[in-house]
C-alpha cells in the first residue's frame, strides 16, 4: 500500500458568498472548494436525514503566493 503524505500546505481565503473571508488551508492547490451550509428543516424526518445548501469557490489563478485566492461561482448549483 502507498501513503501520499501531503508535505506543502499553504493559506487560501475564499471571497464572496456565504463563506467570504473564510480562511483555510489547502494542499496541491485544488482548482475548485466546495462549502456546505446545512439548511433549516421544518420537520426533521427520522433516520437523520438532513438538507445542505452547496456554494463553489473557484481558484483565481492570478494569484501565485499566499494566501492563494477562491472566489464564489454564483452560476454553480
Amino acid at each position: 500500500m502507498e501513503s501520499t503524505e501531503v508535505t506543502c500546505w499553504e493559506t487560501a481565503v475564499l471571497d464572496g458568498g456565504p463563506a467570504d473571508g473564510l480562511r483555510m488551508k489547502v494542499s496541491d492547490r485544488p482548482r475548485v472548494i466546495q462549502v456546505t451550509y446545512p439548511c433549516r428543516v421544518e420537520a426533521a424526518p427520522p433516520g437523520g436525514v438532513r438538507a445542505e445548501a452547496v456554494h463553489l469557490y473557484r481558484r483565481d489563478y492570478t494569484v501565485t503566493s499566499e494566501p492563494l485566492r477562491y472566489g464564489f461561482d454564483i452560476a454553480s448549483p
